[in-house]
């Protein structure tokens, strides 16, 4: 039954990873055009802020003191045990992420700036669950380091995800020698929440747009760290 298993994720790996080194749409060319006009629209309190979760969210998952756990990690748990358990834990999450976007969104600017280092914690804790329920130690650095690069794959443009992507897939091999472009990182999501909490920040709307846009946000985090795990495991 696990083998069969096994078949069945391996190609939707193959299927999903055509879809990260496919070249760059004309869709996607003319979205980060907009995007760059966009972006001189979203207040710069808003662009700090962002940078700020970044770091402290760098910094958190790089020390990993407050999110390390005692529990005697799982050996090489079955891929279809640990989907099973990392979509029961994602489900937890993705609850409070909506229902989190809509109550910022629901208080105005300077309530709603609450929302980007709430969510940011989420996206961590769940990443850290992701390591353990596929049977990795987030107790070593290079795991935590494999955790930003899987959250930078996430939410990062064309051009990037082209660079980050042969980084994964090889992480094994290349670990210790592997380090974090943090303003990559920090440049890279900022750029990709701006149209997000651009349209959160705005009144009537914003409890809309924050739970449309954290559903979004953790649904694409959830896809990418998956895949990026079931890749190491299966090595297809």
């Amino acid at each position: 039954m696990e083998n069969l298993y096994y078949k069945t994720i391996t190609k939707e790996l193959r299927t999903w990873e055509r879809q990260i080194i496919a070249p760059p749409s004309l869709r996607n060319r003319l979205s980060k055009g907009v995007q760059g006009k966009i972006q001189n629209l979203v207040p710069q309190k808003v662009q700090d802020l962002i940078t700020a979760a970044i770091k402290t969210m760098i910094e958190t998952v790089i020390s990993g003191s407050s999110l390390l756990t005692k529990e005697k990690q799982a050996l090489e748990p079955q891929l279809s045990e640990s989907d099973f358990l990392v979509e029961r834990a994602f489900a937890v999450y993705y609850k409070m992420a909506v229902a989190q976007g809509v109550g910022f969104g629901l208080g105005g600017f300077l309530v709603n700036l609450g929302d980007l280092p709430a969510l940011m914690s989420i996206k961590v804790k769940f990443l850290f669950d992701c390591c353990k329920l596929y049977g990795f130690n987030p107790d070593e650095k290079t795991e935590r380091l494999f955790m930003l690069h899987v959250f930078q794959l996430a939410y990062c443009g064309d051009a990037r995800r082209l660079e980050l992507f042969p980084i994964i897939k090889n992480w094994d091999a290349n670990a210790q020698q592997i380090e974090l472009d943090w303003e990559k990182l920090q440049i890279e999501y900022r750029d990709y929440m701006d149209i997000a909490k651009l349209l959160q920040i705005l009144p009537v709307v914003g409890a809309a747009a924050g739970g449309a846009a954290n559903h979004s946000l953790m649904k694409k985090l959830k896809i990418t760290a998956m895949n990026c795990y079931r890749l190491r495991i299966l090595k297809p």
